[in-house]
């Protein structure tokens, strides 16, 4: 068994009390979208920046802690999840060092991972998050966030009892109606977000291999089986 990665403290300012005495009921997970670590870390701990995510964790797997998960770390900004609005309330920030999109995006490299889903599972435990709420940036915010991006391993995360993954579904046409309602059904805003943006957030996180291919016969049958699979989990 590999040994448990390191955690420091690294102190953010950048925090407030939960609202309305929401406890943390999503886990959400982001890339840094900068040049480096030490960058990310700087502008996370930025007063002025304004910003902030309750871990940090870099490549080589360390675990930089910077709010409490009992506070609210300013992470998510504007989005939406399953009738949920204040999402940094209600939510734990997770900042994955990548250059992202803009910078030269790039696998996430195995100890990163390692230390992902070490993490992932502890703070999933811990409060009790149902798999349906462990999300990517992208997912509550599909208009303007496309972080942690379609080469995040979240089958691997999901084979360690984080989140949900489909696979081994024969795909079959499933009508653009129906693939709608089933992506609102999981949480996705489609009011306040176009199809097509809901669309290509959806394949990010469950079907990259669609990714960009518009609606496909296998994005309709994961979403299909999702919605499934979320409504088994809530009846056991």
């Amino acid at each position: 068994m590999a040994p448990a990665p390191d955690v420091i403290s690294r102190p953010s300012p950048n925090f407030n009390e939960r609202r309305d005495g929401k406890k943390p009921t999503l886990l959400v997970q982001h890339y840094t979208g900068m040049q480096s670590a030490e960058a990310a870390l700087e502008r996370l701990c930025d007063k002025k920046a304004g910003v902030s995510s309750h871990y940090l964790i870099d490549e080589a797997g360390v675990i930089f802690q910077l709010v409490d998960e009992e506070k609210r770390a300013w992470h998510a900004g504007v989005g939406y999840w399953r009738g949920e609005e204040d999402l940094n309330s209600a939510s734990i920030g997770i900042e994955i060092v990548n250059p992202g999109h803009e910078f030269g995006y790039q696998p996430f490299p195995e100890p990163q991972i390692r230390s992902v889903i070490h993490l992932s599972k502890a703070i999933v435990e811990r409060h009790s998050i149902q798999p349906i709420n462990v999300i990517g940036h992208s997912d509550l915010a599909p208009s303007r966030k496309q972080d942690p991006g379609e080469l995040f391993p979240w089958a691997h995360l999901a084979e360690e009892g984080i989140g949900l993954w489909i696979s081994g579904i024969e795909a079959a046409p499933v009508p653009k109606a129906d693939v709608k309602e089933a992506l609102k059904s999981l949480g996705y805003d489609l009011e306040s977000n176009g199809f097509d943006d809901v669309l290509l957030a959806f394949q990010r996180h469950w079907v990259p291999d669609q990714l960009g291919q518009g609606c496909t016969e296998k994005t309709g049958s994961v979403a299909i089986a999702l919605v499934n699979s979320v409504e088994n989990l809530t009846r056991a």
